[in-house]
């Protein structure tokens, strides 16, 4: 059977913006789908495994660079470096057909969903680096706390799902995702961060970071109440309120860089 319905692609731009949050992991979660879209599934299997390699070189060449020369360099060359070499690749492989799906008014995927990929695998590296850091320190439970950040993660992909939803249009499922998924999905967030932050000997960038988390989570619950109440009103009066809270929930996710 033929799949007719609309393809839909993640822009460079959304590309970019992923990228920049959540490194070259991020860049290949967005370019895989944009190749199964393209029907190019042998791209498609690659795309991962090469944002996993990326991103592991990446904090090669950081981790190589001695201490005192990395304390002068801008928090922002590193990410905005790969991110505009990411950007030539995805412009060269993918750059002619974003190109024609834009000049035909095709349908794109949301910046917010990107942004929110990038926000996940940020999340994961975090992960990933803490429990290398501190994999032999006996000063706190890290597998209590990993765990916690992997439910995090979970719930976070869960309640995404939403912007899938709301671009099908069907409003009376949105609402009931919202109320059955998101809702309780981003508030399950707050309960395991606060239970986190009770482990004995949490290194205060740990409280740090889960302190951001719980913002970000708070923001996202009052998006959703904002994103349901136009749902159920069909009205686009709260627009402009959810996109003070996405650029609020934007900055949280910067400070964790």
């Amino acid at each position: 059977m033929v799949d007719d319905s609309p393809k839909k692609y993640y822009s460079r731009i959304a590309i970019a913006i992923a990228t920049y949050f959540g490194g070259p992991l991020a860049a290949g979660i967005l370019a895989r789908r944009n190749f199964i879209n393209m029907g190019k599934n042998k791209f498609a299997t690659y795309s991962i495994p090469v944002g996993v390699v990326a991103t592991f070189i990446v904090f090669v060449l950081i981790f190589s660079v001695p201490e005192n020369i990395l304390d002068k360099i801008p928090n922002s060359l590193i990410p905005t470096v790969y991110t505009a070499i990411i950007y030539a690749f995805v412009d060269w492989l993918q750059g002619p057909t974003l190109k024609c799906h834009k000049e035909n008014n095709g349908v794109f995927y949301s910046l917010w969903k990107a942004l929110g990929v990038g926000a996940i695998c940020l999340a994961i590296i975090l992960g990933i680096l803490f429990a290398y850091f501190y994999l032999f320190s006996n000063d706190f439970d890290t597998k209590k706390y990993d765990h916690g950040i992997t439910q995090v993660d979970q719930n976070e992909e869960k309640a995404l799902e939403l912007y899938d939803l709301i671009d099908v249009g069907d409003v009376q499922v949105c609402i009931h995702f919202i109320d059955s998924v998101g809702l309780p999905a981003w508030k399950s967030n707050i309960k395991i961060l606060t239970a986190m932050d009770t482990i004995e000997g949490l290194y205060d960038e740990f409280v740090l970071q889960d302190k951001i988390l719980k913002n970000y989570n708070l923001l996202r619950i009052q998006s959703y109440e904002l994103i349901r109440k136009s749902l159920v009103e069909n009205t686009h009066i709260y627009d402009h309120v959810i996109d003070s809270l996405d650029l609020k929930m934007a900055k949280e996710i910067q400070k964790l860089e």
